[in-house]
């Protein structure tokens, strides 16, 4: 109801720190109850799966920093980076079909392969969500033992269902549209 009180000026800080997130300030109540939220509430909509996360600001504890990481660990996008900030936001997806695409990102192919799984990301935008595993994270070595892989069967794609934990695993020489959408559809079917 403020746009200048001191929750709205930590709101404009955690706006300048994620430049690749849309952000928007509103005191309209019409605005307000289209949306369904409160006043003094950070509401995130997330594009890849149409979830939405709140948090409230009226708590006294609510900074620029709990701001930064509540959107951190929301966000998802058409591809998202698996570590243990995203993780939250990963396992709270509406989305019970997960592709993971385990790579190395120091590989100089690394560019060409994202170019293409985010090209066939699209295609499947609200029916699976897309994760890229690096395969060189520390953090990540469970989830690519999770999958019975090993570093020289990379980059491979694991499809994985949530609720009944059924998976797949893809070992591939070269990433392509094709490959991903057929490993995805066969899955699927």
């Amino acid at each position: 109801q403020e746009p200048e009180n001191s929750k709205a000026s930590q709101f404009r800080l955690a706006a300048g720190r994620i430049p690749e997130v849309p952000f928007g300030l509103s005191t309209s109540p019409a605005v307000l109850s289209h949306y369904g939220v409160a006043a003094n509430t950070v509401t995130l909509f997330r594009r890849v799966d149409n979830a939405r996360r709140d948090l409230d600001m009226n708590s006294k504890d609510v900074d620029v920093e709990k701001i930064t990481n509540f959107i951190r660990m929301n966000e998802l996008r058409l591809v998202t980076e698996y570590n243990p900030v995203t993780a939250i936001g990963v396992m709270q997806s509406s989305l019970q079909l997960h592709l993971l695409l385990i790579t190395d990102k120091m590989s100089p192919k690394h560019s060409e392969r994202m170019l293409i799984y985010q090209a066939a990301a699209k295609q499947f935008k609200g029916k699976i969500l897309f994760i890229l595993v690096d395969s060189n994270l520390k953090s990540n070595e469970h989830t690519v033992s999770y999958f019975k892989l090993k570093k020289s069967q990379l980059p491979a794609l694991a499809i994985f269902h949530t609720p009944d934990e059924e998976r797949d695993v893809l070992t591939l020489d070269e990433v392509s549209v094709e490959r991903v959408q057929d490993f995805c559809n066969n899955f699927m079917q």
